[in-house]
């Protein structure tokens, strides 16, 4: 399988900009680069904060961003982003129990979308409806390897200001985890940094924004980085997961 995971493009209305740069001019050529290069992708995922302030505008200008897009896509929320209105506004987007959260099913495993929002706060939470959601979708793969996508990573980066915003009670949430045995990797957005590891034995990334970026400050205090915009190139197959992280060209 090939997947491509892009996250954090925070939109704002058009002609708005952020921390120095336009996230729509940003976002289109992103799109336009995995467009050119991998048209043939089985699945694009946007792993949240789709906007930076939840405006009616700004998912406007992503639904027609995305319009002529080729490869299959699909959005998730972050904590900037307003569930009613985006359901409201992305009726086809994958829905169950009144969540943005979603399964597909490839040729290599079986990949399980996550809504992580919890509205109103900047920490992700997984409330008793979402775990037990997810306790059953891994049941359901049984032996077939399952890899989770979610906006808020449930493990430290070791930048405390991040830190104190990763997804809540992850003790719970790796709980249900441990019960199956079958997750390969987590892919996480809402750092905006290039972070590889493992957490508790279950291998992680994060990404880059295609906006702005974390700084890399270990101090108590956050910083705007510098380094170019990003998405992720990922490859699944028997043998394993392999990421490649790509700075596409912003314009």
């Amino acid at each position: 399988m090939k997947i491509i995971q892009l996250s954090d493009p925070h939109l704002m209305a058009p002609g708005g900009r952020l921390h120095g740069s336009d996230p729509l001019d940003r976002l289109e050529a992103c799109l336009a680069d995995i467009g050119r290069n991998h048209a043939d992708a089985d699945l694009v995922v946007i792993s949240g904060d789709l906007t930076n302030d939840g405006e009616r505008a700004a998912y406007a200008a992503l639904r027609e961003a995305l319009s002529g897009f080729v490869p299959p896509c699909r959005l998730m929320l972050g904590n900037h982003d307003d569930r009613a209105l985006f359901v409201e506004m992305f009726p086809q987007t994958p829905a169950e129990r009144g969540f943005v959260q979603s399964v597909f099913d490839g040729s290599d495993g079986r990949l399980i979308l996550l809504d992580t929002l919890d509205s109103g706060h900047v920490e992700g939470r997984l409330c008793p409806a979402r775990l037990d959601w997810l306790d059953e979708k891994l049941q359901e793969a049984r032996d077939r390897p399952v890899f989770l996508f979610m906006h808020h990573p449930p493990f430290r980066i070791h930048m405390p200001v991040l830190d104190e915003v990763k997804l809540a009670d992850a003790d719970t949430f790796h709980d249900v985890l441990l019960r199956h045995g079958n997750v390969g990797h987590i892919f996480a957005g809402h750092v905006h940094r290039l972070i590889a590891g493992s957490w508790r034995g279950i291998p992680v990334s994060t990404l880059r924004s295609t906006n702005h970026q974390s700084a890399l400050d270990f101090s108590d205090s956050w910083r705007l980085g510098h380094e170019p915009p990003a998405y992720a190139v990922i490859f699944i197959d028997a043998d394993g997961v392999v990421v490649h992280f790509h700075d596409f060209p912003a314009g």
